[in-house]
């Protein structure tokens, strides 16, 4: 932790009052640092200083005086305009200050910070892996000693200390590789549900068609993603090249299973979903997954999904008359999201699992558990491509992800923010009434999930 002196002294300086800016001001402050300098875009200025005056922090006109006053100053911009900010505000850095990105995507911050930021201070960077709105105790807290010695780094501990997070040390690069690998397919898949679900103006819990905990744990997560900023997501799929690759297979996996379902090729369909169940699980055809020695853990399971379903019934609107049904006994579900993204991950040899102990956030838990219990049983397996085939009761809304997933393949391989961001925000506008309704639920999920982990 860090001394007396050293809060009493050392200044920190936060460029960008975000989400995550707020957070880490917040936390700073709490934990009796003296000296924390803050601004947003000049234009905010009055507005922030009034807004924050009884906070204790020292608001400033602009990142020129942040920057040439603190110690230890972190970037909390979007990734795709942080090689802007740095180029206007890195050449006042204080002489021997460290500098570090919130970024989400560390290449272009690594570009910026090589480019703009003097000979004379000292680049240890951080990146949260999880939301503001999140308990930052125990989450992972990626720690990037780029160009600084080990002294520099220790203080840089000392100060995040606070936040009590679980300190993860890489590279830069390997940092983008793997919130490539834990994030870029997942988010793709949420973000495609939404979409085929607004297209198709249905409330996927009032339809009555996805009962279950299973789909509570899609639907849940798809109104996570929704119920965030659009540039958080937009970042990691636009500015990371390994994203790009992953998002454009995710659509690519997502036609060529719905091809198959088409043409009412099952045998084609269970061997493609098999052999993809094989390369990235390691189960044989008739293996069920199971914990033990030597085994990989099982991230969710029937008690949890049932606790799940019964959360969502509890809900006034995130519920049905049908939504009650036994999680463990739901109806024919082809389930063409969650098999569209093994595949993509066996297509590109991915392991989920490498980085798992990395990036284990409840909700990163929740992408890969949903999953892997699907893909832990073979009857469940052979159930969704039986009723992918011969089950025509989906396959409008199989048609609507397919043709989402490829817009959204679309907006990534363009790299045009401004489609994403209209595309994001065309759906979140389809569930804004239902997003806080859905957070508590979520909220109360997670709770679950952190006590059964």
């Amino acid at each position: 932790m860090a001394t007396d002196e050293e809060k009493a002294h050392l200044h920190i300086g936060l460029i960008g009052m975000g989400d995550m800016g707020r957070l880490y001001a917040r936390r700073f402050m709490e934990a009796g640092w003296k000296h924390v300098n803050v601004c947003d875009v000049p234009e905010k200025y009055e507005a922030l200083r009034t807004e924050l005056a009884q906070t204790g922090l020292t608001v400033m006109k602009d990142g020129h005086h942040v920057a040439r006053t603190s110690d230890f100053i972190v970037y909390s911009v979007e990734a795709g305009n942080i090689h802007r900010v740095v180029a206007e505000y890195g050449p006042s850095t204080k002489v021997g200050a460290i500098v570090a990105g919130q970024t989400s995507v560390k290449a272009p911050e690594k570009a910026a910070f090589e480019a703009y930021l003097p000979d004379d201070v000292y680049i240890v960077s951080c990146h949260s892996l999880h939301g503001p709105n999140v308990d930052t105790k125990d989450q992972p807290l990626v720690l990037i000693q780029h160009r600084a010695p080990d002294d520099k780094v220790r203080l840089v501990e000392r100060i995040l200390s606070c936040l009590q997070s679980r300190y993860v040390y890489m590279s830069y690069e390997e940092h983008d590789t793997v919130t490539a690998n834990t994030q870029a397919v997942t988010h793709a898949a949420f973000l495609t549900m939404g979409t085929a679900w607004s297209q198709s103006k249905d409330y996927p819990w009032e339809t009555g068609r996805h009962p279950g905990g299973v789909e509570t744990v899609k639907i849940y997560l798809c109104l996570r993603i929704y119920g965030a900023k659009w540039h958080v997501y937009a970042g990691l799929a636009l500015l990371n090249p390994q994203a790009t690759v992953q998002v454009t297979q995710f659509a690519t996996s997502a036609s060529l299973l719905f091809k198959l379902m088409l043409a009412g090729d099952y045998d084609a369909l269970v061997q493609r979903v098999f052999a993809a169940r094989r390369g990235v699980f390691g189960w044989r055809d008739d293996e069920y997954a199971e914990d033990g020695p030597g085994k990989r853990p099982m991230l969710m399971n029937d008690e949890l999904l049932q606790q799940f379903a019964g959360l969502a019934q509890q809900a006034s609107h995130i519920s049905s008359q049908h939504h009650g049904a036994d999680a463990l006994t739901p109806p024919p579900n082809s389930h063409l999201s969650l098999l569209a993204i093994v595949d993509c991950w066996h297509v590109l040899g991915i392991d989920p699992y490498r980085h798992l102990e990395l990036a284990a956030t409840p909700v990163f838990r929740m992408w890969i558990g949903v999953t892997q219990y699907l893909f832990s049983s073979p009857e469940r397996v052979l159930a969704a491509c039986r009723a992918a085939v011969y089950d025509s009761s989906f396959r409008s809304d199989d048609l609507e992800f397919v043709v989402a997933s490829r817009g959204w393949s679309q907006a990534v391989q363009f790299g045009n923010f401004e489609l994403y961001r209209r595309r994001f925000e065309a759906t979140r506008a389809f569930f804004e009434p239902r997003l806080a309704e859905a957070n508590q639920v979520g909220a109360a999920m997670l709770k679950l999930l952190s006590k059964s982990s």
